[in-house]
């Protein structure tokens, strides 16, 4: 009923302290935690007080988020840029704007060769993952910033799926023709036709891959083997749902943390297309905080939904909820 959640997974030797030093998982870092590379996006300072100019009504990051995502084309970075937006309280427009910026400045850098020749992948590999230090490590995994885009154009540090947005938008922005491919367990980019498998890892710093290493990690990941499905570039709004699962992945393991999943989970409510089991996963979280009349409301709203296609299990998410108004007695 709660419903797994998919999620890129650490490499097998499991996380280790990267050169960053020890991880802090209890949130984003804060810009003195790790001073910005030369180049890249300016500080924050004075985010917290407010921009010139800004209107004195604190944005609505949420609304934003929802007429985005549905909108006729979704923009990517805008997206990830609006969960970070959410997830950071410092997070002010102007550093939307400045994350921006660096993505139209990165792209910039891209060989105008490259349009003539078309070898993006290499092109790009030497650029983000060489000049600018766009990669991972096992570490990032324990670090929420690694899913927060503004983040990661900040430390050049993040998971497969953001440093893959960061390729694509700025491949985008230069005028190559790429995609996501959302492989279990790992994101990866590709150029051209997908047919070709043109791709590269932007987690080892674009690390070109073939045909059979896609299909090695696809069996190292689940046991199976890769399956042509797989193989189907992702959209706009499915990538931002794997960012968002793997935020509510991040916070499982941390009930203190229950405050990052439950917006994880109503960012996701707001996507066009969703796993209707999230509505559950609210409802407990709701409970997990303390709130349960609303929880215990919204529990029996999804058993009304569960009545038609599983009875069982309707049933028992009516206990659950007639236990979770229970504990106001």
């Amino acid at each position: 009923m709660g419903g797994g959640v998919t999620e890129d997974v650490p490499p097998p030797d499991g996380p280790a302290d990267g050169p960053d030093g020890p991880d802090t998982p209890e949130g984003p870092a804060r810009p003195e935690d790790e001073p910005p590379r030369q180049g890249g996006p300016p500080g924050r300072d004075g985010a917290a007080g407010g921009d010139a100019g800004e209107s004195p009504d604190p944005p609505d990051w949420r609304r934003e988020f929802a007429e985005e995502a549905r909108s006729e084309r979704p923009d990517l970075a805008r997206l990830c840029l609006l969960i970070g937006a959410v997830a950071d309280p410092t997070v002010t427009r102007h550093v939307l704007t400045e994350a921006e910026i660096e993505l139209d400045r990165l792209a910039g850098l891209v060989p105008y060769a490259t349009r003539i020749v078309g070898d993006w992948a290499t092109a790009l590999a030497g650029l983000l993952g060489g000049r600018e230090g766009f990669e991972g490590v096992p570490a990032d995994y324990q670090r929420l910033e690694s899913s927060l885009l503004h983040e990661v154009l900040r430390r050049r540090r993040g998971l497969p799926i953001l440093l893959s947005v960061v390729w694509m938008e700025v491949a985008r922005r230069a005028g190559a023709p790429v995609y996501g491919l959302g492989l279990p367990g790992h994101f990866v980019v590709g150029f051209g036709d997908p047919a070709d498998l043109n791709l590269a890892d932007p987690f080892a710093g674009g690390r070109a891959m073939t045909g059979p290493d896609a299909e090695l990690l696809v069996t190292s990941a689940t046991g199976e083997a890769l399956d042509r499905s797989m193989l189907r570039p992702a959209e706009p709004g499915a990538i931002v749902l794997r960012v968002l699962n793997n935020i509510r992945a991040w916070a499982a393991p941390r009930p203190e943390r229950s405050d990052v999943a439950l917006w994880a989970v109503e960012l996701s409510l707001l996507l066009p297309s969703h796993p209707a089991r999230l509505r559950y996963e609210r409802a407990e979280l709701l409970v997990q905080r303390g709130d349960f009349l609303t929880g215990a409301a919204e529990m029996e709203a999804y058993a009304q939904v569960m009545d038609a296609v599983d009875p069982e299990s309707a049933t028992t998410v009516r206990r659950r909820a007639q236990a979770a108004r229970a504990r106001l007695n």
